[in-house]
């Protein structure tokens, strides 16, 4: 039986909480009595992790089959150079506890498939997802709307992040944004493209906050809205996104998520309306040929500002509320509509979301801006 009071070391280190009135001792005990599951213990995980145990969450699982490396520990503050070697979940664990040995954390040592999703789920409260692939993102994601489990979303790359509240009773899933994960290497790891070393803090962070509010039932969360975050131009913006009536995962509720990604077709650039991908090579032999191609650039206008290819400027998080602006564009091309962004990830995403609303002559520009600095034009401003 799970203790329903606090002891006299949990009431010292809770003293702030205890004189928010929106926690006070009803919310601390509700923390106490809760259960989050974090799956993946490296950029995202580490901040949420660290913070969920300090506010005195009960119970903290935590998923990873990875072991720590040295290069983990510019952004995975979860881990010390001790740690290089060590399984995750298990240093992970050891560190939390030291934080607070109030709080519980059962590991799993192991990689989400189909077949353990749906089993690591059912014991918890909420799930965030601090994934760095689409392949278990997607399983996530599908799991939660199966079983009904609020599910605390953020991703990163480079400079740039995103963080969302997906699978609550009428609110959107990822699925509703994205329905289908990206072509395969259309969009860059961290290893590929980078990180800067805090930006996951800031991300994870703002999943603990975000779970934290579930939790004590307190606040206006982020479900049915998305929070964009650059750290280069200091902007946080806030967007709204609904649910889609056709999603495949809320529609159905579907029985068995598949961790299987969509191969990526074979193409040239003769026939390149048959993927959903171009390269700088192709594009500007195109535009070397005297051919006009449309270009849709979804970064930010302080971006655009400082270089660009050309084309119309839809931020990533207007697409939604641009769609009859842009289908418009699209159906008057004759050729492929050619979406580009700095390093080819918002991209990706605008073009799967562009897709499922039917645009299908859309086809994302891999690498974006930083791949024609590197093979087109070196001369273009840099930021």
């Amino acid at each position: 039986m799970q203790n329903t009071s606090l002891s006299a070391d949990e009431l010292q280190l809770y003293s702030r909480h205890l004189a928010l009135p929106e926690v006070a001792m009803e919310g601390q005990l509700r923390l106490k009595k809760s259960s989050v599951l974090v799956v993946g213990t490296g950029g995202l995980g580490s901040p949420l992790a660290l913070y969920l145990a300090a506010a005195g969450v009960g119970r903290i699982g935590l998923v990873d089959d990875d072991v720590v490396e040295v290069e983990n520990l510019h952004r995975q503050v979860l881990f010390s150079q001790l740690d290089v070697g060590q399984p995750k979940v298990e240093a992970a664990r050891r560190h939390l506890l030291e934080i607070n040995p109030h709080i519980s954390v059962t590991t799993h040592q192991m990689r989400v498939d189909a077949d353990n999703i749906h089993g690591l789920l059912a014991d918890y409260d909420v799930v965030c997802d601090g994934t760095d692939n689409f392949a278990t993102r997607y399983l996530v994601n599908d799991a939660c709307v199966k079983a009904g489990k609020p599910n605390v979303f953020a991703s990163i790359t480079q400079f740039e992040g995103l963080a969302s509240v997906f699978c609550t009773p009428g609110g959107p899933c990822y699925r509703c944004l994205y329905p289908d994960p990206p072509p395969a290497g259309s969009v860059p790891s961290c290893a590929e493209g980078g990180v800067l070393g805090v930006l996951p803090g800031l991300l994870g962070t703002i999943q603990a906050v975000e779970t934290l509010k579930i939790l004590l039932n307190i606040g206006d969360s982020l479900v049915g809205s998305m929070l964009l975050v650059d750290t280069l131009s200091a902007q946080f913006r806030r967007v709204a996104i609904s649910k889609d009536p056709l999603c495949p995962a809320c529609r159905d509720a579907i029985a068995t998520p598949s961790a299987e990604l969509p191969a990526a077709p074979d193409s040239s650039i003769e026939d390149i309306s048959d993927r959903a991908a171009m390269t700088v090579q192709d594009l500007n032999a195109r535009l070397e040929s005297g051919a006009r191609p449309v270009l849709i650039d979804v970064r930010q206008p302080e971006e655009a500002e400082i270089c660009s290819i050309g084309g119309t400027l839809v931020p990533l998080g207007e697409l939604p509320f641009r769609l009859d602006e842009i289908e418009s564009v699209v159906s008057a091309a004759s050729d492929p509509v050619v979406v580009y962004c700095k390093a080819g990830g918002r991209s990706a995403q605008a073009v799967e979301f562009l897709r499922h609303h039917g645009l299908q002559n859309v086809v994302n520009l891999e690498g974006g801006i930083v791949a024609w600095w590197n093979e087109v034009d070196p001369s273009m401003p840099r930021y």
